[in-house]
């Protein structure tokens, strides 16, 4: 799980043009943000992995966590592991006692410090805003919000996810795990 945030300001990527005519992004000087919480889910074995982004227009707060989780649980069936980075709303008495009171369908995991690519929704975030809003000069944040629909959409139906899981090496290939060894040297 993890937030992250999108604005009307391009996310200014490199593309192509014809020769001699270079791209030009026009955009507002002020510009709005939308926010994000994450999570890519899958089954405890690694596989159906889903990008689950949900969006909202203020920053995200201890709250916001506490109703993603609920809506996360309605979602996903069975117990959740989450597994999260060091943003003190993830920490709060709030979110802790939370998390004691749902203990029975809910644990929570601390990722290491500065170790982003430990996290899959990293991936997702860098996709989002990689390829499917970049150079995206939006003139109100709901086009954005419409696009990072879209995306979201194309990261199901392409089983994108599977990747995020992959790269962030919580999951091995089905191929490296037929090949490592069992015992330890």
């Amino acid at each position: 799980m993890d937030e992250s945030g999108f604005s009307q300001r391009p996310s200014v990527r490199r593309t192509w043009a014809p020769e001699g005519r270079t791209p030009v992004l026009k955009h507002h000087f002020n510009w709005k943000r939308l926010h994000a919480i994450g999570a890519v889910v899958c089954q405890p074995e690694g596989t159906n992995a889903q990008g689950l982004p949900r969006l909202q227009p203020g920053s995200v707060k201890q709250e916001d966590i506490l109703a993603w989780l609920s809506a996360l649980h309605d979602r996903v069936p069975g117990s959740l592991v989450v597994l999260w980075d060091g943003l003190a709303a993830h920490h709060s008495k709030v979110v802790h006692a939370y998390g004691q009171e749902n203990a029975a369908w809910l644990a929570m995991h601390r990722l290491p410090a500065y170790a982003p690519e430990l996290n899959p929704v990293e991936y997702l975030w860098s996709v989002l805003k990689g390829k499917d809003v970049a150079n995206m000069c939006a003139d109100t944040i709901s086009q954005i919000e419409s696009k990072l629909h879209q995306a979201a959409e194309r990261v199901e139906r392409e089983a994108i996810a599977q990747g995020f899981l992959r790269a962030s090496g919580l999951y091995a290939t089905k191929t490296s795990a037929a090949t490592t060894p069992t015992e330890s040297h």
